[in-house]
């Protein structure tokens, strides 16, 4: 079963109005969880890492345009959904006890809000591509200097993302 489905799953099971509005038809894989739980770093935990990834991209969604695995149809629930969603990976992500990762999925949180902040959703979804592959496969510093010229706003910062992405 992929993350999503599986996501999907523990959310009915959760009920109450988040339950009511998660749908049947999301996407079949889940590559950002996918890229999180196949590297070294979740070896032994590969799927918990990719379901917690999900949860935090699902939640983002829900902030910033609209859910694959909630379709909450009215905004309030959706920005209601979104921090349950951050909540729901946080609080997996903390059972593990993954420093390295809650601060790559922090950065990303943060990045992402500068990004559609100054309208670049280019740049948050390069993001949101190296920050999960870093979850599960450990940054560095080329990922690091990426991050930066995305806090600096510097043109070059997506292609930067993007090259320091060792997965997907």
């Amino acid at each position: 079963m992929t993350a999503p489905a599986r996501l999907a799953e523990l959310l009915r099971r959760d009920g109450g109005l988040i339950a009511a509005v998660v749908t049947d038809t999301f996407p079949a894989d889940g590559a950002l969880g996918e890229a999180a739980g196949s590297g070294p770093r979740a070896a032994g935990h590969e799927e918990s890492y990719a379901l917690l990834v999900e949860a935090i991209y699902e939640g983002y969604l829900q902030h910033y345009g609209s859910g694959r695995v909630v379709q909450a149809g009215d905004p309030d629930l959706a920005l209601l959904a979104g921090d349950r969603l951050f909540a729901l990976g946080i609080a997996r992500l903390a059972e593990l006890g993954d420093l390295a990762a809650v601060a790559e999925l922090a950065d990303v949180i943060s990045l992402t809000a500068q990004a559609h902040a100054e309208g670049d959703s280019e740049r948050a979804g390069a993001v949101w591509a190296a920050g999960a592959a870093a979850v599960g496969h450990g940054g560095g510093p080329e990922l690091e200097a990426a991050k930066a010229a995305a806090r600096a706003g510097e043109h070059d910062a997506t292609r930067a993302l993007r090259s320091a992405t060792p997965v997907l």
